[in-house]
């Protein structure tokens, strides 16, 4: 069976017509997903069945709420959001209501037991940005389980905040960086090409845009593509961010540079560039970013 982030398979968002429907997913343990209306003031989750309303309670909310290691933040912040269950039975409420009792921390322990424990570093999965922090991207990489893209790890070109990369919401490949205890540490840098790859979409003497990433007193750093920035003359006028034309002089594989210079600086600020992978395998061992004759040797092995 396979296990996509929550939310991202159409497939599996169920509004049932009938109790015999409820019961009949029940009995074959049938992974759903709905949309959650409510988060009460004991922290159950209340989901659209269609048929009927069903409850997440608490400590079926999520793998680690009864383990202490979740906190109820990650509960709260699904109000408005697709979520994963199965059915586990039926209650009648004091009001004379039936609902449909739910578990999303079974289809979790599932999704870890049979997908997640077994990824190897360098597999490349497909996750869903769940939100962004100033130190990395949080994803799930699979039924609402969290891991983490350092901010370091987005790219090869560097940016002062990931939401300059990604965005809440986006659908990306990732390829899993490293294994510790207890915790997944993936990368997306090692999918978006070598130097190589990305510097064969430009030639010297093209003007093209790019978007300011660093102002130094030596020169100015220009994102080309997310694994490639050239470095044009210090300009006090340009600020980080901002969209510019820039002119290619010369691109020089053995140092893995590209000198620009830039033509037109506008007020308005980049938005963030398409995502263009460069690998279409599901492992890779290791990457070499590095051209072959290159003075500095980056590479990531697995």
């Amino acid at each position: 069976m396979k296990y996509y982030p929550e939310g991202t398979n159409a497939a599996l968002f169920r509004k049932f017509e009938s109790k015999e429907e409820l019961k009949e997913a029940m009995k074959n343990s049938q992974i759903a997903e709905g949309k959650v209306l409510l988060c009460d003031k004991d922290k159950n989750l209340h989901i659209d069945l269609g048929f009927c309303r069903g409850i997440i309670p608490y400590k079926e909310g999520a793998f680690g709420i009864q383990e202490g290691t979740l906190r109820d933040i990650a509960l709260i912040s699904k109000v408005n959001k697709k979520v994963c269950f199965r059915i586990i039975g039926f209650h009648r409420l004091e009001n004379g209501e039936r609902i449909a009792v739910l578990s999303r921390r079974s289809v979790q322990i599932e999704c870890l037991r049979n997908y997640i424990e077994k990824l190897k570093a360098g597999d490349i999965i497909s996750a869903a940005v769940t939100h962004i922090e100033n130190f990395g991207a949080f994803i799930d990489i699979g039924c609402g389980i969290n891991s983490l893209i350092p901010i370091d790890m987005l790219s090869v070109s560097r940016i002062s905040s990931p939401s300059q990369r990604l965005s809440e919401g986006q659908i990306i490949k990732t390829v899993l960086r490293k294994r510790e205890e207890g915790k997944l540490t993936f990368s997306l840098k090692e999918l978006l090409g070598t130097w190589e790859e990305n510097a064969a979409m430009f030639c010297s003497g093209e003007t093209v845009g790019g978007i300011v990433r660093s102002v130094e007193p030596y020169g100015v750093f220009i994102e080309l593509a997310p694994n490639l920035a050239g470095l044009a003359e210090y300009s006090p006028s340009l600020r980080e961010g901002q969209n510019v034309s820039v002119y290619i002089k010369s691109i020089l594989p053995e140092k893995m540079k590209i000198k620009l210079a830039v033509v037109e600086a506008f007020d308005e600020y980049g938005a963030k560039p398409e995502l263009k992978y460069f690998v279409s395998k599901s492992h890779i061992s290791s990457w070499n970013y590095s051209p072959p004759n290159a003075d500095k040797i980056i590479q990531t092995v697995f």
